[in-house]
């Protein structure tokens, strides 16, 4: 039963994100084509007794790679290890990592495109034939150890799969790209996460999170969280249309989703370019952003709410922009 907004759970909200993560298969919702494809891959692995080929995925932050990585151990049965790409920097730390994996483990690597080139060349034959090959010691007096590893198996999370080298992503038995949510989707998680939370929100309510959450499943929880503490301090006993609508616009997310960034690259595209075309670093520098947080966390939402195109020239405002933005749009758009 859900427990009234003003009341205070024993949760905090660093429990509560890891609560919110599902334990099953049943819980994870949407991503239908790659879960058949995970279960798969699982069920012929689990008949052979054998540890699942190593996995790679990839997709824009937030929409569940961890999750799905946590979900394959648990049907495995196994344990999962989790680490990084930036946070293995020498071939000891890739050693310490993997003389502690116990058979049928599996290895969780995040940001994996981020691993350094070297410890690249440790992990191949990690990879596919299960032992580290480590040189001790420097110059003539250089040798080099073998380590048995047990079986195990990689898996490796990206926004970024173009910079993985190829050696790396060739030695994955399967890739997946996990792509936005569909709104029903969005819509059937933010109703479980509430439950989880212990808190009531009304079907207009759901729909106004669901519709400006960037069909992404962590931005949907946290929005969700958003206007709980809205609807609490309020002194409402249910997160409701209007108390929901008010929370995510002092928040400034709009209708679309869009947040205080996003507007700010597209007016900088617009105003400083005049729509474009523009490269990269001249729209980062104008708008006052890193090229890498345009890249992964504003272009992919932008370009899928059609605001923002890319072509050989550069990026382009669309017609759409100008509209949502409430801009004049002076001149035609010649690719539109």
């Amino acid at each position: 039963m859900s427990t009234p907004l003003g009341k205070k759970l024993n949760k905090d909200d660093g429990a509560l994100d890891s609560a919110l993560r599902p334990k099953n298969w049943s819980d994870y919702v949407g991503q239908d084509k790659i879960k058949e494809n995970i279960k798969v891959i699982l069920t012929a692995a689990k008949q052979r007794g054998q540890s699942p080929d190593h996995l790679l995925f990839y997709g824009n932050s937030g929409l569940g790679k961890t999750t799905l990585a946590h979900l394959v151990a648990v049907e495995m049965g196994k344990q999962i290890r989790m680490t990084s790409g930036p946070a293995i920097e020498r071939a000891g730390d890739l050693a310490a990592i993997m003389t502690n994996l116990s058979e049928g483990d599996v290895l969780f690597i995040d940001e994996i495109h981020r691993m350094h080139r070297t410890i690249e060349e440790y992990i191949y034959p990690a990879m596919e034939e299960f032992k580290l090959n480590l040189i001790l010691g420097k110059g003539p007096m250089a040798r080099t150890m073998e380590l048995k590893l047990p079986h195990f198996t990689i898996i490796g999370a990206t926004t970024r799969p173009g910079l993985l080298s190829a050696p790396l992503r060739n030695r994955f038995g399967a890739t997946f790209q996990l792509n936005f949510y569909r709104k029903e989707d969005i819509e059937k998680i933010i109703e479980r996460s509430a439950k989880i939370l212990g808190v009531q929100v009304e079907p207009g309510a759901v729909k106004i999170i669901a519709e400006r959450s960037r069909f992404t499943p962590r931005v949907a929880n946290r929005l969700l969280k958003r206007a709980r503490d809205f609807s609490q301090v309020e002194g409402l006993k249910s997160i409701t249309k209007e108390a929901a609508s008010r929370a995510l616009d002092s928040l400034e997310v709009d209708q679309m989703g869009l947040e205080s960034g996003d507007r700010k690259v597209l007016l900088a595209l617009i105003e400083k370019f005049g729509g474009g075309p523009v490269g990269l670093q001249s729209l980062a520098a104008a708008a006052l952003e890193e090229e890498g947080t345009i890249l992964d966390i504003y272009e992919p939402y932008l370009m899928q709410c059609g605001f923002i195109e890319r072509t050989p020239k550069g990026r382009v405002a669309s017609r759409l922009a100008y509209e949502h933005l409430g801009v004049a749009h002076l001149r035609p758009n010649r690719l539109l």
